[in-house]
C-alpha cells in the first residue's frame, strides 16, 4: 500500500502542490502590494507568475484525471474531473454572493462565459483536432443526445425564462423554489441514470477504438475496455487506495487553479482597463483558466480520436455547471434576500441559441468532422466580437 501511494505522490506531484498552494499563500500576504492601481511591471510580472503556476498545476490535474479515467472507465473517469472543477467553482461563486457588495449578475455572467467556452471554443477545437488527424469519427448518439437534452432545458430555465416570467431579469420568490426543485431533480436523475442503467450510452463506439479491444483483449492498450467489463463497485473495491489517493491529489491540485484564477481577477480587470478592453472579457479569460485542465484533457482525448470522451468531458461539464450553479445561487438569494439576475441580453441569448442549435445538428450526424469543429469555433469568435460591441 505504501509503495502504491509513493508511486502516486511523486516528487513532481509534490512540487506542483507546493507551487500551487505557495503561490496562493504569497498572493494573500502580498494583497496590499497588489491592490489596484498596480505599477505596470509588477502587474505584468504577477500575472505571468500566476499563469505559469496555473499551467504547471493544470498538467498535474490532467495526469491524475487520465489515470482515473483509465482505471474507472467512462463516464465515471470523466465525471470525476468534471465534478471536481465545477464543485469548486460553485463554492467560490457562493462565497462571493455571501460576501460584501452587490453581485446580482455573477452567476449569470460566469455560467454564460463557461457555456460559450465549452460549447463553442473547446468542442470546436476538439472536433477540429480529431477531424484533421483521424477523419470522420463516430460518437454514441444516445449519450450525446442525453447531454444536449438537459443542456437545452437547463439553459432555458437559467437564461431565458427569468426574462419572460420574472421581474428585472430575476425570478419572483415564489417561482424560485419550483425552479430549484426541478433543476436539482433532473440533474440528480441524470447522474443516477448515467452511473447506472445508461452507463453504456457514454462509451466509445467508433470502430477504430473498439475493434482492437476485440482482437487483442490481453493488450495493455485495452485498459479502458477491460475496465468497462467490470462493475464500478468491483473496480473501486479492488483499487480503493489508488482511487482515493489520486482523487485527493486531483482535488488538491485543481483547487489552487480556481483560487488563483479568482485572485487574479482584480489584476486582470486593472490590466484590461488600462488597455481599454471590455470588463466582460475578464470573466471569459478567468473561465478559460478555471477550465484549463478540462480543456487540455479534452484536446488530448480528441488527439487520440476519443470523441465520446470529449463529449463526456465538455457536455458533462456544461450540464454540471448549470445544474449545480443555478439552484445554489437561487437558494442563497432566497436565504439572504438578495436579487439574483439570470436573464441574459438578447445578443447573448441569440448566440447561445445558435450554439445549442449547432450542437444539436453537429451531433445528430452519425460522424463528426473537422468542418463541424470549425463552425463551432466561428460561433465562439462571434461571441468574442460581441464582447467589444
Amino acid at each position: 500500500m505504501t509503495a502504491a501511494i509513493r508511486s502516486i505522490l511523486t516528487p513532481t506531484a509534490i512540487v506542483r502542490l507546493a507551487l500551487g498552494w505557495g503561490a496562493f499563500a504569497a498572493l494573500l500576504f502580498a494583497g496590499p502590494l497588489l491592490a489596484p492601481p498596480v505599477a505596470g511591471p509588477l502587474l505584468v510580472t504577477a500575472l505571468l507568475i500566476i499563469v505559469g503556476v496555473i499551467l504547471i498545476c493544470a498538467f498535474g490535474v490532467v495526469h491524475e484525471a487520465e489515470h482515473l479515467a483509465g482505471r474507472l472507465g467512462d463516464p465515471y473517469g470523466s465525471l470525476v474531473l468534471t465534478l471536481s472543477i465545477v464543485l469548486i467553482e460553485v463554492v467560490l461563486i457562493a462565497a462571493v454572493l455571501l460576501g460584501p457588495g452587490e453581485h446580482a449578475t455573477i452567476a449569470r455572467d460566469s455560467v454564460m462565459a463557461v457555456s460559450m467556452i465549452i460549447l463553442g471554443a473547446v468542442i470546436g477545437l476538439c472536433l477540429l483536432v480529431a477531424g484533421l488527424r483521424h477523419g470522420s469519427l463516430a460518437h454514441n448518439r444516445t449519450g450525446v443526445s442525453t447531454y444536449l437534452s438537459l443542456i437545452i432545458v437547463l439553459a432555458a430555465l437559467a437564461f431565458a425564462l427569468p426574462a419572460l416570467i420574472g421581474t428585472n431579469g430575476s425570478y419572483e420568490e415564489w417561482q424560485e423554489i419550483p425552479i430549484i426543485v426541478l433543476t436539482i431533480g433532473i440533474y440528480a436523475f441524470f447522474l443516477y441514470r448515467q452511473m447506472g442503467a445508461q452507463a453504456a450510452d457514454f462509451h466509445e463506439v467508433d470502430p477504430r477504438l473498439t475493434k482492437p479491444a476485440e482482437v487483442a483483449p490481453d493488450s495493455a492498450s485495452t485498459t479502458v475496455a477491460t475496465t468497462q467489463k467490470q462493475s464500478i463497485v468491483e473496480i473501486i473495491s479492488t483499487h480503493r487506495t489508488e482511487i482515493i489517493v489520486r482523487l485527493a491529489l486531483l482535488i488538491a491540485t485543481v483547487t489552487p487553479i480556481v483560487l488563483l484564477s479568482h485572485d487574479m481577477a482584480s489584476l486582470l480587470d486593472d490590466g484590461l482597463g488600462r488597455l481599454g478592453a471590455p470588463v466582460a472579457l475578464s470573466g471569459v479569460v478567468i473561465a478559460l483558466i478555471v477550465f484549463l485542465p478540462e480543456t487540455i484533457t479534452s484536446v488530448r482525448a480528441a488527439w487520440e480520436g476519443e470523441v465520446q470522451r470529449v463529449s463526456n468531458l465538455c457536455h458533462g461539464a456544461q450540464v454540471s455547471t448549470v445544474g449545480l450553479t443555478i439552484p445554489t445561487v437561487l437558494l442563497i438569494g432566497l436565504l439572504t434576500d438578495q436579487p439574483i439576475v439570470l436573464a441574459e441580453s438578447p445578443a447573448n441569448l441569440l448566440l447561445f441559441a445558435v450554439t445549442l442549435l449547432l450542437s444539436v445538428t453537429t451531433f445528430a450526424a452519425k460522424k463528426v468532422t473537422a468542418v463541424h469543429g470549425a463552425a463551432h469555433l466561428v460561433v465562439f469568435a462571434i461571441f468574442g466580437i460581441t464582447l467589444f460591441s
